[in-house]
């Protein structure tokens, strides 16, 4: 069965592994093109293009998805099967080309959080499980009928610790869903549009601490927002990005943001309980403990905004 890949951040790299490792026909893969990056401004490849590299793939980067002769690339590879992770919106005139259809990963249990953030609002919004889906494409984004899922806890886990666990279980999945392709044995479930919910792209608006919500919302949004792109509060005049913090039973007394020392140890008031914080970074100066912040603060009486 030929392949073709389609992928660009570090995400997407467990993915085509999985069906290197298992000697799949992967005749080409597609990533974004290169941008420049540091100071030199050199070409910047991405996670995917780095690992196609590495292995001798055939690699395509197309500026234009509806280009007309990036879709005569494709129809000249003669493919079985498209699989995208993490990857643009493929228009209709691809991901119609391969014989058995176009299939894509997604970091949610569709429908639940369409759109570009899944993982994000899946922790920002309290929820206790979520996890990956396969489904096939068509014209509407992340509504295709669904190939597989597989749950997962989320816990305490931040972003970061449930992106990288995601990625790796995702990966398990696109394997299972070509072999499920393969074989021919498929059992497809159409999805409920009642059930679905948005994941937008976050914007850095988006990331602004309200410290008038209660502290359960407070500690999510900063978890579904940690360490990328961090949510963030206002000190000095200056932002103040906040990346770890732990709920407490201790009844905020005093005004939404008013920051506190107890037994150099740093609390916020909510609306609710205090918040407690652990990891925070000034503008400018690296991630500290916050017993680091605290030590260097020349005054005590301080608020977050």
């Amino acid at each position: 069965m030929k392949i073709v890949f389609m992928g660009t951040p570090d995400f997407a790299v467990p993915s085509l592994d999985i069906l290197n490792r298992n000697n799949y026909e992967v005749c080409c893969v597609v990533t974004a093109p290169d941008k420049p990056k540091g100071r030199g401004l050199k070409p910047g490849y991405s996670a995917v293009k780095e690992y196609a590299l590495t292995h001798n793939f055939k690699i395509l980067q197309p500026e234009n998805l509806r280009d007309d002769n990036f879709r005569k690339d494709i129809l000249d590879l003669n493919l079985d099967l498209i699989i995208v992770v993490a990857f643009r919106i493929l228009p209709e005139k691809i991901y119609n080309i391969p014989s058995k259809g176009a299939f894509n990963l997604h970091a949610s249990l569709l429908p639940k959080y369409r759109g570009a953030a899944p993982i994000n609002y899946a922790i920002i919004n309290g929820e206790k499980e979520t996890g990956v889906t396969t489904f096939f494409l068509n014209k509407t984004v992340d509504t295709g009928e669904i190939i597989a899922q597989r749950k997962v806890e989320i816990g305490d886990k931040d972003f970061g610790e449930l992106y990288n666990e995601l990625k790796i279980i995702g990966a398990e999945l696109v394997l299972e869903t070509v072999k499920k392709i393969e074989s021919g044995k498929l059992e497809l479930k159409k999805q409920n549009d009642a059930e679905a919910s948005p994941a937008p792209k976050i914007f850095k608006s988006d990331c602004r601490i309200n410290w008038n919500d209660s502290e359960v919302n407070i500690y999510n949004k900063i978890r579904g927002l940690s360490p990328v792109p961090c949510a963030f509060t206002t000190f000095q005049e200056k932002i103040l990005k906040i990346y770890k913090t732990e709920l407490t039973e201790i009844q905020s007394e005093k005004d939404a943001g008013e920051v506190e020392i107890i037994d150099n140890e740093l609390y916020v008031n909510t609306n609710g309980k205090k918040l407690k914080i652990i990891e925070l970074q000034k503008e400018g100066r690296k991630r500290i403990t916050a017993s680091e912040f605290i030590t260097g603060l020349q005054n005590k009486n301080i608020k977050f905004i």
